[in-house]
């Protein structure tokens, strides 16, 4: 009988205890601030940014960059100056699938196209074929917007940015945060509005039938 009385003022005590505890409140997550809020936002953007590049130059620049901005401005300048050759000269690079099945890569010129690949002339392509990959004014606008998007990634990266601006003010870092996304968007709505029908080199290539467009 003790032991049960026991138990009983035990378990009401308990229960009082618990009916006078204040309600729990849950704990509010901090806000995040502007900084890491457009810090966020310029990953995502950086991402979109890169898709529009060739993956080997991304690659390659992700890669050696932060071993490279270790090394001062003026090698980091040389390396981003190739990088950006390397871009812009990809913007005309074409594909194909010849008559064998097989995908050939060539540089677009102003009568056609010079194929690397093939020891045939414009890789068995008739001359009407080869003139449909002329160079035209669209490539170079291509070329241009292609090197404003590397901009873009280069500035979002933090080892460029420590390199060139180590000791910038927030207000500088606050803008470098932004011009990446402002350059996403404007770059691609151009692209949307003035697609290129080229699948070059370190780009993915399309369908059998659009490739030869």
């Amino acid at each position: 009988m003790d032991n049960g009385i026991r138990t009983m003022d035990s378990t009401s005590e308990v229960q009082s205890l618990l009916q006078n505890q204040p309600p729990l409140t849950r704990r509010r997550k901090p806000k995040k601030s502007k900084t890491k809020r457009a810090a966020k936002k310029t990953f995502k953007a950086s991402d979109e940014l890169s898709n529009l590049l060739p993956t080997g130059t991304i690659l390659f620049f992700q890669t050696l960059a932060p071993v490279i901005t270790q090394q001062g401005k003026y090698l980091t300048a040389a390396f981003l100056s190739l990088c950006t050759a390397s871009i812009f000269f990809t913007s005309f690079t074409d594909s194909f699938i010849d008559s064998k099945g097989k995908v050939r890569y060539g540089v677009a010129t102003f009568r056609g196209i010079w194929v690397i690949d093939s020891s045939e002339e414009c890789g068995g392509l008739s001359k009407e074929e080869a003139a449909k990959y002329k160079v035209g004014y669209i490539d170079f606008f291509h070329a241009c917007l292609s090197v404003l998007v590397f901009v873009g990634v280069t500035l979002f990266d933090k080892d460029v940015i420590n390199c060139f601006f180590s000791e910038a003010s927030k207000t500088i870092e606050e803008i470098l945060l932004i011009i990446p996304i402002v350059i996403t968007v404007v770059c691609s709505v151009l692209f949307v509005l003035f697609p290129t029908k080229r699948h070059g080199i370190g780009h993915p290539l399309s369908e059998p039938a659009a490739a030869a467009a």
